[in-house]
């Protein structure tokens, strides 16, 4: 494949305030329950719900503070780079007894991007939607996370 040609791209849809803390503040471990064999990009869209227990967690609380909470858009871009079982030595984002998605190359996106539906596993979003975040990067990111060029 060359850097020309779209790479498989799918869609995350995470709940509040863990979106913005991808996007914002360095979380890359993305905590589920299921495993899944897919590694590469995905869209980080924020979910329509807000996790209201999560914004008491002590790295959650002092990110989410003052920020507005994006609500059924995407948000950043990632790669998911591994996912391994709970180890107990992961890092202070990672869940006791989920699987940890590693999450690297998180590009956050100046503007959220619209979109309504999401779903709690990997989806395929539309060409349009990838089409309006593809806007969004500069050309190097583009390549690199999407696979297209300018």
């Amino acid at each position: 494949m060359t850097a020309a040609e779209p790479r498989e791209v799918r869609g995350l849809t995470v709940r509040q305030p863990h979106a913005a803390c991808i996007a914002y503040a360095g979380k890359t471990i993305e905590n589920r329950v299921q495993p899944w064999s897919y590694r590469g990009t995905i869209l980080i869209h924020a979910g329509a719900s807000i996790d209201k227990a999560a914004k008491k967690h002590p790295p959650m609380a002092a990110v989410v503070r003052g920020l507005q909470l994006e609500q059924r858009a995407v948000i950043a871009v990632a790669r998911i780079a591994d996912c391994h079982a709970d180890d107990g030595e992961c890092t202070p984002w990672s869940l006791p007894g989920y699987n940890h998605f590693v999450l690297d190359d998180v590009t956050a996106l100046h503007l959220p991007v619209p979109h309504q539906e999401g779903q709690l596993g990997l989806w395929s979003p539309p060409a349009e939607l990838v089409a309006r975040v593809r806007l969004q990067l500069d050309d190097d990111t583009a390549a690199r996370l999407l696979g297209q060029e300018a």
